[in-house]
This record gives structure tokens, sequence and C-alpha cells, in this order.
């Protein structure tokens, strides 16, 4: 069995395995801490007096846009001349995204601006 006091290849915190680097486990009810890397153990009394402090630290919280404000987005796009298969409006706003792998086509998704009906192909 190694130990702390043993010479290493690897020098650090005591939450770093001192043989292989790897990262130790928290010590429970056993009496040894061992390394799930290499054969490395320490006795859990090494550890006493020892405070751990850890945070999580979430994303900020973004407030999404209405839909209105999305769709209003979504009408400054560029048009082409296809008639709304809904109110047949002469018009509509497209934009391509790809959405099947690298060598397939993109996605042309369009919006009536008239009575905001979507459609899409698939070119």
């Amino acid at each position: 069995m190694a130990t702390h006091s043993e010479a290493h290849e690897f020098t650090g915190e005591f939450e770093f395995c001192p043989s292989c680097g790897s990262i130790l486990p928290l010590p429970g009810h056993e009496q040894f801490v061992s390394c799930q890397t290499c054969s490395y153990k320490v006795d859990v009394r090494d550890f006493d007096g020892i405070e751990v402090h850890s945070s999580i630290v979430f994303n900020k919280r973004q407030i999404r846009s209405s839909e209105k404000s999305a769709t209003s987005n979504l009408l400054d796009g560029p048009r082409v001349e296809r008639k709304c298969s809904q109110c047949g409006n002469d018009s509509m706003i497209y934009h391509t995204k790809q959405t099947r792998s690298a060598d397939e086509g993109q996605t042309v998704f369009y919006l009536c601006p008239k009575c905001k009906f979507q459609e899409s192909e698939f070119s």
C-alpha cells in the first residue's frame, strides 16, 4: 500500500493521486481512500481536519423574447416570389438552415408576412 509520505511521480493537492494524477474519491466510511485508476491507497485519517468547499455556478437565466418580437425578427428577412398556400399572398420571407447531414441540401423555411403561415422545403 502506498502512502502520502512516499516519493511519487505527481505532487499537488490532497485530492489527487500522487501516483497517477487522477482525482481521488471523497473519503467515506472505509478505512482507506483508494484511487480508482491505480493501486494507490491512503488512510482515511490523513484527511482529518481538511475542509473541502465547493460551489455550483449556474448560467444566468435569460429572459426569452415574446413570440411577437420573435416573429417580427423573422419578418425582417429576405423575400422571394412564392405564393402562400394559405392566403394566396404573392411573396414570402425565407431563411435557410442545415437540418440534415452536411452532404445533403439545406432546409428552406418560408413565412407569409400577411397571415404568418409557415412552411418548409427540403432542397
